[in-house]
């Protein structure tokens, strides 16, 4: 039976990378190179910024698949561009996994049941026309909010549970006023603490070879005792961890991620690698020029700065 916990397990193995490159586009910061030639063809402003914004994605892509096994798209940078901008976030999964990499949709979607339902099987399953079955967005995981509450997670489990698919949970964010909420106190336990028991035991069903489930969680923080904690509560979740390199994820904290086997966790950079010509030591040696270099400089760097965490982590295991 297809299971997605055990795939990108596997996929982390055969890679040798824990790495996940985030695919969010913005058109300002896409070379110059790359808009000039969409935009000397007429018609839809939003059609021709879609197009190139599918141009780059592939040549990252190019770039990046024989480093790490995994990219991430945040469908909002894609929704902004209207129809032509979902026509590229779907066309850029379809690419992606052609290049043999896991995919995750980070839509952080959550509503009241029925509506869950529809975003589920829009995500994670597929339609029926006249005894066919359509997949609208192929993805092999995506993100979902709970502050809704457990039945507005239960649909995208379900699903998950039967697609061989997985689900990432938000528990704690990064983002300055998510304090506001996840660290208010409910019975002597903070909010993201009580989700974190709730996304363990929502994934007790879907445990893998490994000892790791299906469903994960979205975890990050500046403070270390925080992801000490979140890792003691969900031991058999795997985190998505955001934000490394551009957001200030610090290695240091990132390492509280794994468990002891080195497993636990992928970690995601978005900026800091689509963007890595953007870097001023890059901009002042070489302008905009060889940017393919700097990005694979970038994926290779974070790969290496990964593993020596890793390292670190299975050698000391207190």
């Amino acid at each position: 039976m297809k299971s997605f916990i055990n795939q990108l397990i596997k996929t982390i193995e055969e890679k040798g990378s824990c790495s996940v490159v985030g695919l969010d586009p913005q058109l300002e910061y896409i070379p110059e190179e790359i808009r000039k030639t969409a935009f000397k063809k007429k018609g839809s402003g939003l059609k021709n910024a879609a197009e190139t914004i599918f141009d780059f994605n592939k040549q990252i892509i190019n770039i990046i698949h024989p480093h790490v096994g995994i990219v991430k798209l945040q469908i909002a940078f894609y929704e902004l561009l209207g129809f032509w901008g979902i026509k590229v976030y779907s066309d850029t999964i379809k690419y992606a996994k052609k290049k043999g990499l896991i995919v995750i949709g980070d839509i952080k979607r959550g509503d009241v049941p029925h509506t869950s339902e529809a975003y589920a099987v829009a995500h994670l399953g597929g339609i029926k026309f006249n005894g066919k079955q359509e997949t609208p967005f192929e993805v092999d995981a995506i993100t979902v909010n709970p502050y809704l509450g457990s039945d507005s997670i239960l649909p995208f489990i379900k699903l998950a549970k039967k697609n061989g698919k997985g689900v990432f949970i938000l528990v704690r964010t990064s983002n300055p006023s998510s304090k506001e909420i996840q660290d208010l106190k409910c019975k002597n336990k903070k909010i993201h603490q009580i989700v974190a028991s709730q996304v363990n035991r929502w994934g007790k069903d879907l445990i893998g070879e490994k000892g790791y489930s299906s469903i994960g969680a979205v975890v990050a923080s500046a403070n270390p005792n925080i992801i000490s904690n979140l890792r003691h509560i969900m031991p058999n979740s795997y985190f998505l961890v955001p934000g490394y390199g551009a957001q200030g994820g610090r290695l240091k904290n990132i390492m509280k991620c794994f468990n002891r086997d080195g497993y636990g966790a992928i970690v995601n950079s978005s900026r800091g690698i689509i963007y890595a010509y953007n870097r001023p030591a890059w901009k002042e040696k070489h302008g905009l020029k060889n940017w393919q270099c700097a990005v694979e400089e970038a994926i290779i760097k974070m790969d290496k700065e990964l593993k020596e965490a890793i390292r670190h982590v299975k050698g000391h295991p207190s």
